[in-house]
């Protein structure tokens, strides 16, 4: 190989690097600075304030109520978006809905190619406490005692939004698992037929010790996802009434940006940041398990 060539796939490595560079790795590191100053978009100025605003984000409770409406994003993802998906995904797989099943994976899919303005704009008629259709269907039921301002309410909020994000996003994990299933020998299920499992004992016993692996990548994806989501309760809500469906990336959005505490916002970055980061860490960890060895 000659140098010119063994040097070649530097031309395209190079810029893409420079680009990670420019657009990732620098703002990451600025906005660390930044979190240790205090200042206003529209001031050049900064003054040098240490660890006070990660002090004052300990104390902050709109800071505590967002990261536990965080926590609660992760938990309910978790359960809809990973386990209520990988089900269907097996369902889908059987043989039963062989016929039907491409349909229903369009269908399931439909909603992930809708835009998350347009979702939460239709969901907000659906949510209107007087002539919204939830509503309307509880009192048409005999429910209206249910009847709730949902999105009005300190106490549903939340729940709220978040059933949104799993109506919206259920069909793109769903069809990942699809595709995991899809790749399992079907040998394993035809020989644990002949010794008289049943559905369920095929998919706890094949199905899924076989997709364990991309069970642990949407559990992560998911997580990380929850920690850093603010389309929905920001177009929804705004984080409203007072702070009961704020997360941390809409309070770091007022505080940058109503706030204007540059420097306070860029603490919750931080904050935001080192979590993701660990998401990810512990995904590195637990991916281990899936090497073969050598």
């Amino acid at each position: 190989m000659t140098r010119s060539n063994r040097y070649s796939p530097l031309i395209f490595v190079v810029p893409a690097a420079a680009l990670t560079v420019v657009f990732v790795y620098y703002p990451l590191i600025l906005n660390f600075v930044y979190s240790f100053y205090e200042f206003s978009a529209i001031s050049p100025g900064k003054v040098y304030v240490g660890w006070e605003n990660f002090k004052e984000l300990i104390q902050d409770e709109a800071v505590r109520i967002s990261l536990i409406n965080n926590l609660k994003y992760a938990a309910i993802s978790v359960f809809f978006q990973v386990i209520c998906s990988f089900i269907i995904a097996a369902i889908l797989e059987d043989r039963f809905f062989r016929k039907i099943a491409p349909l229903l994976r369009v269908l399931y899919f439909v909603p992930v190619l809708l835009s998350v303005t347009i979702v939460a704009f239709v969901f907000q008629f659906f949510y209107d406490p007087i002539t919204g259709l939830f509503n309307q269907i509880l009192a048409g039921i005999g429910l209206e005692h249910l009847r709730q301002p949902w999105l009005g309410s300190s106490d549903t909020a939340i729940y709220a939004v978040i059933a949104i994000s799993q109506w919206q996003s259920m069909g793109y994990t769903a069809l990942l698992f699809i595709v995991s299933i899809q790749t399992i020998s079907k040998d394993l299920y035809e020989a644990s037929s002949l010794d008289g499992a049943s559905k369920i004992q095929q998919f706890i016993h094949v199905t899924l010790p076989q997709s364990k692996e991309i069970l642990l990548v949407v559990f992560i994806v998911t997580v990380a996802q929850s920690f850093t989501v603010f389309g929905e309760p920001y177009i929804l809500t705004g984080g409203g009434p007072g702070y009961s469906s704020s997360v941390l990336a809409t309070y770091l959005y007022e505080s940058a940006f109503n706030q204007d505490r540059m420097g306070y916002a860029s603490a919750i970055a931080v904050v935001v940041f080192a979590m993701t980061m660990t998401v990810l860490a512990v995904q590195l960890r637990m991916s281990k398990t899936g090497r073969q060895s050598r």
